[in-house]
């Protein structure tokens, strides 16, 4: 029984997450459909991130079983046929050892978060980036940022529903860079908790614009008690960018 590997690209904005739901569309729910269309056989699909309702992403990798042997390109295409007209496209697939898992295998994950800092509605980028009219002050944030670098108890920018056994995380990068009125958010890690990167870019926010300092941040961390973080930063500018295994 063959094991694809998928890389996929998809609007989160239609969506209730990744995850199957019974009640509301899924990514996850579209592309079992899509194989399920393509074999007329049930398969699980497995993806390597959990990501929210309304979350993007650019490189989401998933894995599922075959009964029989299919050219990889031949699946790449039919399930590009059978998701239209759903915002997912299926950029690659590949067969893989059967011990690959696309949530265990994982080394790293690459998110990105989108601002746009200017006072003007969003127009072409409605849904997916975040409008901040307030100036924000990129160098600022990059600096507080650093305060979050390493192994911490991330309690504070942790959903309370997040079911991770440990709120003990490692993360590996966060920067924030300006091109003009545009913010990027930049981080890696291993794993995140539930809803750790919203969290962290709302309260990086509250630093960019000088509500917080750096020593604010750091204080809000070592909390770690969810009542010390600050805003939640809204899902359309999250996007899942790459897998590393």
């Amino acid at each position: 029984m063959p094991r694809y590997k998928i890389i996929i690209e998809y609007d989160g904005a239609p969506f209730c997450g990744w995850q199957y739901q019974d009640n509301a569309p899924s990514v996850q729910g579209a592309l079992e459909a899509a194989v399920t269309a393509m074999t007329g056989a049930m398969v699980r699909v497995s993806g390597a991130g959990r990501t929210d309702a309304g979350v993007h992403a650019l490189g989401q990798v998933a894995h599922f079983d075959l009964a029989r042997d299919y050219r990889a390109d031949r699946v790449r295409d039919a399930l590009n046929a059978h998701l239209r007209p759903h915002p997912i496209g299926v950029l690659s697939a590949e067969i893989v050892p059967e011990t690959f898992d696309a949530r265990f295998s994982a080394i790293r994950r690459h998110y990105i978060y989108r601002i746009v800092n200017h006072r003007a509605n969003l127009a072409l980028k409605m849904g997916h980036a975040w409008r901040v009219p307030r100036h924000l002050d990129a160098e600022v944030m990059h600096h507080a940022a650093q305060v979050l670098i390493g192994k911490h108890d991330f309690t504070t920018f942790r959903d309370t529903e997040c079911q991770a056994k440990s709120p003990d995380k490692t993360l590996d990068v966060l920067g924030v860079t300006r091109d003009g009125d545009n913010i990027d958010i930049t981080t890696s890690a291993r794993s995140f908790l539930h809803s750790q990167v919203r969290s962290m870019v709302g309260s990086l926010v509250w630093v960019g614009y000088g509500r917080w300092s750096s020593d604010d941040l750091r204080a809000a961390l070592e909390a770690r008690d969810r009542k010390a973080c600050g805003p939640v930063a809204p899902p359309d500018g999250l996007y899942l960018v790459r897998v590393d295994y």
